[in-house]
């Protein structure tokens, strides 16, 4: 993706990575602010520490949260960078990946702009695969999850209505037979 596409938003909520750490997984997230409402600034003043707890009622329970992502991508298929992919985004928590503690620190975050209850639009599969596709060329990525394998019990997104095989499908076709990188791993889904 080339940068000129990409809109940056500095956050905050990040810091380095730990030493001798490489983002090697890539994390795919849903967010809306409210819940199931889409638009507006919410998700980037939340990453950015300026919400407005009193906008809506909802929001009261965010105001001790400092979370971040590396990137959202919205409903159009715009894509939104809040931390250096160099960088440790803090985006999610308390979460283990093949026995692997703290994603945090070798993972790169990636929100969508959506819900648990609804489909995630072509145009969003279109910039999350042309975005994956970069990191890859930068990153060594080897493995894609959700959030919600990697905090089961605690996290439910990307949830039931992202099409994993819609994503693979649309990352097949930015990826050249030539290309070296190993294929990236998916989780099994029932």
């Amino acid at each position: 993706m080339p940068p000129d596409e990409v809109v940056r938003h500095s956050s905050p909520n990040c810091d380095a990575r730990p030493a001798g750490c490489s983002a090697d997984l890539l994390v795919i997230h849903n967010i809306s602010l409210p819940p199931g409402q889409f638009g507006g600034p919410y998700i980037a003043d939340l990453f950015s520490n300026r919400l407005d707890y009193d906008a809506h009622p909802y929001f009261d329970q965010l105001r001790p949260l400092r979370v971040s992502s590396h990137f959202l991508i919205l409903r159009d298929g715009g894509v939104v960078q809040f931390v250096s992919a160099n960088d440790r985004a803090w985006h999610a928590g308390v979460s283990s990946f093949e026995g692997r503690e703290r994603c945090n620190d070798f993972s790169i975050g990636i929100e969508l702009e959506g819900s648990d209850f609804e489909q995630f639009s072509d145009l969003q599969y279109q910039a999350l695969a042309t975005l994956t596709h970069a990191l890859r060329l930068r990153y060594p990525l080897a493995a894609v999850t959700g959030h919600e394998h990697i905090a089961p019990g605690r996290k439910t997104d990307p949830g039931p209505f992202f099409d994993w095989t819609q994503y693979q499908q649309a990352l097949a076709g930015h990826m050249p037979q030539a290309l070296s990188t190993p294929p990236l791993r998916f989780p099994v889904i029932d």
